[in-house]
C-alpha cells in the first residue's frame, strides 16, 4: 500500500525541480530524463504521471499560482479587474512562471494534446472567471445590460497576450491600466449608441 503524503511530496519534489531545470537551462533543453535525475525519482514514475514534458511543465506552472488569480468583489468592477490583471501581470512578468508559461504556450501550437490541457485547465477557467466577475458586475448596475461580457473578455486578454507573446515587450501596470480604460470607454459608447 502506497502512503499519500509520500506520493504528494514527491509529486511536489518533482514538480519543483521541473521549475528549476526550466528556469536553469530552457524549456528546449528540459527532459524528463533530466527531471527524473535531478529530483532522485524514476524516469518511468514520472512517465506513468505525465506523458511529456509539456504535460509535466504544465502541472508544475499550475501548482505556482494556486488561487493567486481569483477576482476581489469590491462592488467596484474596474479596481477589482484592474487588481486582478496586475496580479496576472505580475506573475506572467517574473521568473519562472513567465518565461516557462510563454514556452509552454509555443510548445501548445505544435502538440494538440497540451493545447487542449492548457486550454481545459488554465485558459478557459482563467476566462470564466473573469466573465463570472463582469456578469456580477452588470447584475449589479456596474455595467449596460448591453455590456458584451465575451467580447470584453476577449479585448482584454487579447492585448496582454499580443504583448507578452508575440512583441515580448514587458507587460507592465500601466499597460493594464491603459487597457482597461480603453475598455470601459469604448464599450461604454457602444452600448449607449446600440
Amino acid at each position: 500500500m502506497t502512503n499519500p503524503s509520500r506520493g504528494a511530496a514527491r509529486t511536489e519534489v518533482i514538480m519543483r525541480t521541473t521549475l528549476e531545470l526550466g528556469q536553469e537551462i530552457g524549456y528546449a533543453k528540459l527532459s524528463i530524463e533530466a527531471v527524473a535525475a535531478r529530483a532522485g525519482a524514476g524516469k518511468h514514475t514520472i512517465y506513468r504521471r505525465w506523458p511529456s514534458k509539456g504535460a509535466l511543465l504544465l502541472d508544475s506552472l499550475l501548482s505556482l499560482h494556486k488561487s493567486s488569480l481569483d477576482y476581489p468583489d469590491t462592488g467596484d468592477i474596474f479596481a477589482d479587474l484592474r487588481t486582478q490583471i496586475h496580479a496576472a501581470v505580475d506573475l506572467m512578468g517574473n521568473p519562472p512562471f513567465g518565461p516557462l508559461y510563454q514556452a509552454l504556450v509555443g510548445e501548445a501550437q505544435h502538440d494538440p494534446q497540451l493545447a487542449a490541457a492548457l486550454n481545459e485547465r488554465f485558459i478557459t477557467p482563467q476566462a470564466a472567471m473573469t466573465v463570472a466577475r463582469l456578469e456580477t458586475a452588470r447584475d449589479q448596475g456596474q455595467l449596460s445590460p448591453a455590456f458584451d461580457l465575451s467580447l470584453a473578455m476577449a479585448i482584454l486578454s487579447g492585448p496582454l497576450y499580443f504583448q507578452f507573446l508575440i512583441t515580448q515587450e514587458p507587460l507592465t501596470h500601466e499597460y493594464v491600466d491603459r487597457v482597461l480604460r480603453a475598455l470601459f470607454t469604448g464599450m461604454e459608447k457602444s452600448s449607449s449608441s446600440l
